[in-house]
C-alpha cells in the first residue's frame, strides 16, 4: 500500500530537508553516484550536490572513484549555491587540504616526523607531496645519502617553517638524521666499554687511520691501531664496507668519541717475542722502512726492531750495497724491552750463527 502525503505534510517534509545550506558552509554528505566529471552526494537539501573532478583531489591523476567511495560520508565545502539546475557545488580538495594544513601544524609544534614523497628534483632542493600539499626541501636540509634519490621516493621529513596563508611549507631531512643521530649516539654510549670488541663497518678512510660504523656511531681507528705489523697506510689492509671485529679502546663522554682497535683483537706478537728473543740473539730479519735515524727490521711477525743508521751504513759500506724495504738482513740484539716493547739491534760479528 502507497502512504499518501496531503500537501501540509509535503510542505513539512521538503521543510525537514531544507537546511538553507549556503556558500562558504561545511557540510557532510554521502558519495551517491558518480559522472564522467565528477560525483554526486546527498547533503541532506531538496538540491542536488556535484563535486567537480578538479574539485576531488590535488592529484590531477587521481581517479574520483579512488577517492571519494561510494556509499561513503565524506565533508565538504560549498563552493557554489544553488544554481539554476538545482545543484550545489561542493569541493572535498579544500577541505582535505584544510585539515591537512591543521594537522601539520600540530606536527610542527610537536617537532614530529612524516613520510612525504619526492615529486621533482629542482636546483637547490626537492619539490614534495606532503598529503596533497606542496612543499620544499632545500639541498643544505638534505643528507648525504638523499641527496640523491628519483621522484617517487620516500623521504621522512620534520618542518622547519609552514606559513598556510601563503601555502609555505619549508621541510628538512637534515634535521630527522640529527634527531636519530643524537637518540643513536645515547643508545650505543650507554651501552659500550672500553675493552669490549665489537663489530663495525669500515665506512671512511683517511691518512690517519679509518672510521668505523658501531651500531650507527662512527668511531676513529688510528692507524697505530690497526695491526702490530708496520702499516705504511690504511688501504693497505681495509676498504670501505668491510665488516671487522675491534676492540674498544677509550670512550670520550664528553666529545662524545670512541676509539678503536683492530690490532688488540689478534694475539700481541710481543709476548712470543719475550718468550723466544733475549739480548745477544741473532737474528734474520726484514727491512720494513728506512728513515733518516736507521731501518726498523721486523725480525718476528709484527715485532718490529730498529737497526740504527751507523750500523745500517756499516752493513752497506762493508757489503758495497743499498738496502730498501723488503731486503733481509742478519741483526743482534743488543737491548730487549719488552715491557715498551722496544728492542735495538746492531750488526753481528762474524762468528756469531744466525738462529
Amino acid at each position: 500500500m502507497v502512504e499518501q502525503y496531503s500537501d501540509c505534510d509535503f510542505e513539512t517534509l521538503l521543510a525537514k530537508y531544507d537546511y538553507n545550506f549556503k556558500r562558504g558552509d561545511i557540510v557532510k554528505g554521502v558519495v551517491c553516484a558518480y559522472e564522467s566529471d565528477g560525483a554526486i552526494v546527498d547533503i541532506g537539501s531538496k538540491c542536488t550536490a556535484f563535486v567537480p573532478s578538479y574539485e576531488v583531489s590535488s592529484d590531477k591523476k587521481a581517479r574520483v572513484e579512488d577517492v571519494l567511495e561510494r556509499n561513503t560520508e565524506y565533508e565538504f565545502l560549498i563552493t557554489q549555491d544553488c544554481d539554476e539546475n538545482g545543484r550545489f557545488t561542493l569541493s572535498y580538495k579544500k577541505v582535505h587540504l584544510a585539515h591537512t594544513w591543521a594537522e601539520l601544524e600540530k606536527i610542527k609544534d610537536a617537532d614530529e616526523t612524516i613520510a612525504v614523497t619526492v615529486s621533482q628534483i629542482v636546483k637547490g632542493g626537492l619539490v614534495v607531496d606532503v598529503s596533497g600539499i606542496q612543499g620544499f626541501i632545500p639541498q643544505g636540509q638534505l643528507c648525504a645519502r638523499e641527496t640523491i634519490c628519483n621522484p617517487g621516493d620516500k623521504i621522512e621529513v620534520k618542518i622547519l617553517t609552514l606559513d598556510k596563508s601563503q601555502h609555505n611549507l619549508i621541510l628538512s631531512n637534515k634535521k630527522v638524521f640529527e634527531t636519530n643521530m643524537a637518540e643513536t649516539r645515547k643508545n650505543v654510549f650507554s651501552q659500550v666499554e672500553v675493552g669490549q670488541v665489537v663489530k663495525g663497518e669500515v665506512v671512511r678512510i683517511t691518512d690517519f687511520g679509518a672510521f668505523v660504523n658501531v651500531g650507527g656511531v662512527d668511531c676513529l681507528l688510528p692507524l697505530s691501531q690497526i695491526s702490530w705489523k708496520w702499516v705504511e697506510h690504511p688501504t693497505d689492509l681495509l676498504k670501505v664496507g668491510q665488516e671487522i671485529n675491534v676492540e674498544i679502546i677509550d670512550i670520550d663522554h664528553d666529545k662524545q668519541r670512541i676509539s678503536l682497535s683492530l690490532k688488540n683483537t689478534e694475539p700481541d706478537p710481543w709476548i712470543k717475542a719475550e718468550e723466544e728473543l733475549k739480548e745477544g740473539d741473532v737474528k734474520e730479519g726484514i727491512i720494513t722502512r728506512i728513515k733518516p735515524f736507521g731501518a726498523f727490521v721486523e725480525v718476528l711477525p709484527g715485532v718490529e726492531a730498529l737497526l740504527p743508521q751507523s750500523a745500517l751504513a756499516e752493513y752497506q759500506n762493508k757489503t758495497n750495497s743499498i738496502l730498501n724495504a723488503g731486503d733481509k738482513i742478519d741483526t743482534k740484539i743488543i737491548k730487549f724491552n719488552p715491557k715498551d716493547k722496544r728492542i735495538s739491534l746492531g750488526l753481528p760479528t762474524g762468528d756469531t750463527p744466525v738462529e
